[in-house]
């Protein structure tokens, strides 16, 4: 269990320190012109040098090796199934969006993710039973809390094998791993096996459910990096407003 554990945290700080070893000598410097100045700060993107290198590198990997495969998911993979994958992907989630919801202070949204993990664990996490108990699914991560918190973003990041972030959501992203019980798997029983398999289909999946967005991205957009870039930021400041708005009660609405 800790062997496991271990390398996961080992990739994720050898990530962090190559990516932050990177980003020394890649700031991008501020423009003089008033306009030009204002793009840059409403950007929020001082590393975009290196940001762009990485989105060139994962838009590389992904029409080498992810497109394909997700073309050919999408195509040969019967859809009950990519849903089944995708039902599985969320439930392992859901604790991690449960303590989420308790640190954000959101009873209900804790209640519901609470609910949606005991009742689609009956099915082994493949199918939707809480959806249609009228426990629907929702985001919330560690990120969004510590926007809550008042704690800010930092400069934009796209990441390597992540792709859009920020200092903030990539410490998020840490935090999230760590309150996501698969990553605590012990050896043996297949458990490991287990863990890896359902993230290398819920990755095939993600690919397949997205290939149409992303190419269409890539032949719509001028500057593919840019758009995507304030499409996440807008995404990411929607969720957390959502998540600051939301002061129900903790009555479900079947009740």
């Amino acid at each position: 269990m800790q062997h496991h554990k271990g390398k996961k945290a080992a990739l994720f700080t050898l990530v962090g320190c190559l990516t932050l070893s990177s980003l020394a000598g890649c700031t991008a410097k501020p423009p003089k012109d008033p306009d030009e100045l204002a793009d840059y700060k409403a950007a929020n993107d001082k590393f975009e040098p290196f940001n762009r290198k990485m989105f060139n590198i994962n838009m590389w990997v992904y029409h080498k090796a992810l497109r394909p495969v997700g073309r050919f998911w999408q195509k040969h993979v019967p859809q009950p199934i990519r849903t089944s994958v995708a039902t599985l992907n969320e439930t392992w989630r859901e604790p991690a969006v449960f303590f989420s919801d308790v640190g954000a202070g959101r009873p209900r949204r804790a209640g519901d993710a609470f609910m949606r993990f005991l009742l689609n664990m009956t099915t082994a996490g493949f199918y939707d039973v809480a959806k249609h108990l009228g426990y629907k699914q929702h985001e919330t991560d560690p990120g969004m809390v510590l926007a809550l918190w008042g704690i800010k973003s930092g400069p934009y990041l796209f990441l390597p094998g992540l792709g859009p972030s920020s200092f903030r959501d990539a410490a998020g992203y840490a935090l999230g791993q760590g309150l996501t019980p698969i990553n605590y798997v012990p050896s043996g029983y297949g458990l490991i096996s287990f863990n890896w398999g359902y993230n290398i289909l819920g990755t095939f999946n993600t690919f397949a459910d997205n290939t149409d967005q992303l190419d269409q991205l890539e032949h719509q957009s001028l500057d593919p990096y840019a758009f995507m870039r304030s499409a996440w930021q807008q995404q990411r400041q929607s969720q957390i407003d959502a998540l600051k708005a939301d002061h129900r009660a903790t009555t479900p609405d079947w009740y």
